[in-house]
């Protein structure tokens, strides 16, 4: 069992909710070192919601950042840091005390991570908001949906996690990158509207060359197709059908014995029909004979598994995807390595005392760590 690939890197985690602490859950998972500062008096940003999976592999200090000498101690600990990752809207670290300036003031190679849904600049960047409400003003929510219906609320994947925890998860490592090497650090300002706006780079560009429409279900990837979309089966149950390329078509078509020379895939004449037909068809089967029929074959047919269904699934529990940690199931960490496999840490409380010492210590070398739960 090893360190993971961040192993020897401290990072200050101030509490905040949506994207914040997944990114230190995350970057704990992976190896690095996370403090995170709660508020006193158990009033977190999170109280009980979402702590047992959200919350772990990080120690805890709760102080009160309105106190001049507890916001010492904070930018003591931020001396000994390599970064930090923040949630509060623009300017209120600054009225803190805590903003980039002193912080970097007191250790030059800081990377300071800032996670907003506007952005630090901007005519919104001092309203608030949802992940829904940002991908609203991206165009990713008016491009998912059914066509004449009003736009499908997806889960919080989109702005959130994706547009939010990934593109700060990715600017602290490649900002810490830098600054092994210039000896600087520097301020990432990630916002969930910018990252899901690049997450919708292929879209952008299907729009440049007319092969996108602006309209929901009208287009190869948005449920138009009928052969990337999901469909009902019997006795309840969905299979989720992603048969894009030419010669997964023909396996799907194979697997539904529909004859090869019914339909051409691309012709958007024959899709309604398409449809219907494939509809008829998995409505006459269960959705895990359906999983069965189409097993070992290149169909890209699965079923649609709901979340507990998934944590038992025998392709899931193949890669160990879920663990059993404090008695929750939830995600082993990810990605993996091959050298440095990724693994969960206890969580402790700590008090400002411990915390100095434990991070005025000599780092340690990656190496064998202490009881976890690890992904081999």
């Amino acid at each position: 069992m090893f360190a993971g690939p961040l192993s020897g890197v401290r990072l200050i985690e101030f509490d905040a909710i949506g994207p914040v602490p997944l990114c230190g859950m995350i970057l704990s998972g992976l190896g690095a070192d996370v403090i995170r500062i709660a508020r006193q008096r158990g009033q977190g940003a999170w109280t009980d919601v979402g702590n047992a999976v959200l919350l772990r592999g990080r120690s805890t200090i709760a102080l009160d950042l309105k106190s001049a000498d507890q916001r010492d101690h904070v930018l003591g600990l931020i001396a000994l840091a390599d970064g930090l990752i923040e949630g509060a809207r623009p300017g209120v670290m600054e009225r803190l005390g805590l903003g980039p300036d002193p912080c970097l003031a007191r250790n030059p190679r800081l990377v300071y991570g800032r996670m907003t849904g506007w952005g630090q600049h901007g005519p919104l960047r001092l309203t608030a908001g949802h992940d829904i409400n940002y991908i609203a003003m991206t165009g990713a929510l008016h491009a998912i949906g059914q066509a004449g219906q009003v736009p499908t609320v997806p889960l919080n994947l989109v702005g959130d996690y994706g547009g939010g925890t990934m593109f700060l998860a990715l600017g602290m490592v490649a900002a810490l990158l830098s600054a092994k090497v210039s000896g600087r650090g520097q301020v990432v300002d990630a916002a969930m509207t910018d990252g899901v706006a690049t997450m919708l780079s292929l879209c952008h560009s299907y729009l440049a060359t007319g092969a996108w429409v602006d309209r929901p279900a009208s287009n190869l990837l948005d449920g138009s197709a009928p052969f990337y979309r999901c469909y009902a089966c019997k006795q309840g149950g969905f299979v989720a059908v992603g048969a894009l390329e030419p010669q997964f078509f023909a396996l799907l078509l194979a697997g539904l014995d529909i004859p090869a020379d019914r339909y051409k895939q691309n012709d958007r004449s024959q899709w309604p029909a398409m449809a219907a037909d494939f509809a008829a068809v998995f409505a006459s089967r269960s959705r895990d004979e359906w999983e069965a029929r189409f097993a070992g074959t290149d169909a890209c047919v699965t079923p649609v598994l709901s979340l507990i269904e998934a944590q038992t699934h025998p392709a899931n529990t193949a890669r160990t995807m879920f663990i059993d940690h404090d008695g929750v199931i939830q995600a082993a960490p990810a990605p993996r390595f091959s050298d440095t496999p990724g693994h969960v840490r206890d969580s402790h409380t700590l008090s400002i005392d411990d915390a100095f010492a434990q991070w005025s210590a000599v780092r340690p070398p990656a190496g064998p760590t202490g009881r976890c739960a690890a992904i081999d």
